[in-house]
């Protein structure tokens, strides 16, 4: 038997979980820390380095009394965390400011200046994340901090961290840059970094996108590790702050996305979608193929034993949230009765681009959009709308990633939403043709809790300690009749998909959709 404790921070709060060996979890804790946000700056999101240490000190003092366990057991502790969730640093490794958070969104046209150099230059790098650079990724952040620091914190910029390597870092007692070690998780799927072409982009490339990059390329470095390596060890000074042993391993960390799929039980074969606010879809892979408007396909980021494959939804619990609150409601009073619902008996297609689309089109441009309106629809027939609007977008990706070579063979729903939501389960199920497993249980920080327990040693690799940890599954089973009419329904949804979101569509002809939309419609309200 073995104790280890695994740290999920996620965009409000903190989540630390104990896990012991034979017998799975033990507890779980939760601390908030508040999110900074500015009235007239919709796109500003930050939060601080110094709240989120004391959020994890209190979630972890927390779950070792909940679970009455002596803090002396706990034999490893693993991170994860948002991203990318970029902090800028002094040579002391101390905050110049808050941590742009991956929902602050104040770089995009350093993002598309990004883009628009990396296609010009033909850097292979931008081909690798899906052809477009975002503005929710690191190098936009850090040219955006660049350009607006004062000139006394410009002088004293010693590096740029993801939220996951300045944890790790802080809580190993890390002083200075030469120590640093960077997570290829991160580094890969937000940084352009692949040791495909020797690591970060070129010297050349940054300078060619703005002269302030000179030599930052440099300032971003240390070792870039897989989550098998162990970052450091617990200082006395975090120990005692935490309650757990000083030197305990601490293994590089990861984005939260990737390890709650791994806490889903995701090998290859799998696509995990972890549904919350956005839905990150993660895959694993043996071989490493490029997937033409994917966001990330990065060895070992994952799984440090495969290839990572990241892709997603930029809004998927976002959206039901607006719809709820448009109709003066929360979602779970909204909901109630859905599941009465047919497939397609709406006559709505809701589109999932209120943020923007982040796969397969990479586009951030776009904007929410139904067809099929009339003047008796509900906030709630649009609530049902947007969730098959978002099952069809994720065939999209799936279908797109099945293209390149991804084996889907099993579907997994994770997350928060897919846990309260059977009405979300059947309809992806019945969209996708395929059955849909959900973790009977919460499967949230249970992929950190893995990778602490094989990092400890306790298990010789990730799908070991899975095999032995992961949850059972709920599964639900496609209806053939629901999927004969999401069928029709979802070739009407891509032909409008691409012709709507690609600038250089060639004319499509859409006078079918509408009529169409209604007739299916009537023949779900006669059925």
């Amino acid at each position: 038997m073995a104790v280890v404790a695994g740290a999920d921070f996620g965009t409000l709060s903190v989540r630390v979980t104990l896990l012991d060996s034979e017998k799975g979890r033990l507890a779980t804790a939760s601390a908030e820390y508040p999110l900074h946000r500015r009235r007239d700056d919709p796109d500003f999101a930050t939060q601080s380095h110094e709240d989120q240490m004391q959020a994890l000190v209190k979630a972890t003092r927390d779950v070792l009394a909940e679970a009455g366990i002596d803090g002396k057991e706990v034999i490893s502790l693993a991170i994860d965390t948002t991203g990318s969730s970029v902090v800028v640093v002094d040579e002391n490794l101390q905050p110049l400011d808050d941590y742009y958070l991956w929902c602050d969104h104040r770089a995009l046209h350093e993002a598309q200046e990004i883009t628009r150099k990396a296609h010009e230059t033909k850097l292979e790098a931008i081909e690798w994340c899906g052809g477009v650079y975002s503005h929710e990724w690191g190098w936009a952040k850090l040219l955006h901090w660049l350009r607006h620091a004062s000139e006394e914190k410009f002088a004293r910029f010693a590096t740029a961290l993801e939220h996951c390597d300045m944890v790790a870092a802080t809580l190993t007692g890390v002083k200075d840059p030469s120590g640093i070690k960077r997570s290829i998780c991160a580094m890969g799927h937000k940084w352009m970094w692949n040791p495909k072409w020797g690591g970060l982009p070129s010297e050349e490339f940054l300078v060619s996108v703005d002269p302030l990059l000179r030599g930052v390329r440099e300032k971003i470095g240390g070792e870039f590790l897989a989550s098998d390596s162990i970052y450091g060890n617990l200082s006395p000074a975090w120990a005692e702050k935490l309650g757990l042993p000083a030197g305990i391993p601490i293994p590089v960390g990861a984005f939260d996305a990737h390890w709650d799929a791994l806490g889903a039980g995701c090998r290859p074969g799998d696509v995990v979608n972890v549904v919350g606010t956005s839905t990150c879809i993660i895959a694993t892979a043996e071989k490493t193929e490029l997937i033409p408007g994917v966001c990330g396909v990065v060895p070992g980021s994952v799984d440090p034993s495969l290839t990572g494959i990241e892709a997603g939804l930029s809004a998927v619990g976002d959206i039901f949230d607006a719809i709820a609150r448009r109709a003066g409601m929360k979602v779970k009073d909204l909901a109630q009765g859905l599941e009465d619902y047919k497939p397609g008996q709406t006559g709505l297609l809701r589109f999932s681009w209120d943020n923007g689309d982040r796969t397969v089109l990479v586009n951030p441009e776009l904007g929410g959009m139904t067809l099929g309106w009339n003047l008796v629809h509900t906030a709630q027939d649009e609530l049902y709308a947007a969730i098959e609007g978002t099952a069809f977008h994720t065939r999209i990706i799936l279908e797109r990633m099945a293209e390149h070579g991804v084996l889907v063979e099993r579907v997994i729903n994770g997350g928060g939403i897919p846990q309260n939501s059977t009405v979300l389960n059947h309809v992806y199920a019945n969209v996708l043709n395929k059955p849909v497993l959900v973790p009977d249980g919460t499967p949230t920080s249970l992929g950190s809790g893995i990778v602490a327990l094989t990092a400890a040693g306790v298990f010789p690799s990730i799908a070991a300690a899975q095999e032995k940890l992961c949850l059972p599954f709920k599964t639900f089973v496609p209806d053939p009749a629901a999927v004969a009419i999401y069928e029709q329904l979802y070739q009407l949804y891509r032909k409008v998909y691409f012709a709507f979101g690609t600038w250089d569509a060639a004319a499509v002809p859409l006078g079918e959709i509408l009529p169409e939309l209604r007739r299916i419609a009537e023949l779900a309200r006669i059925a």
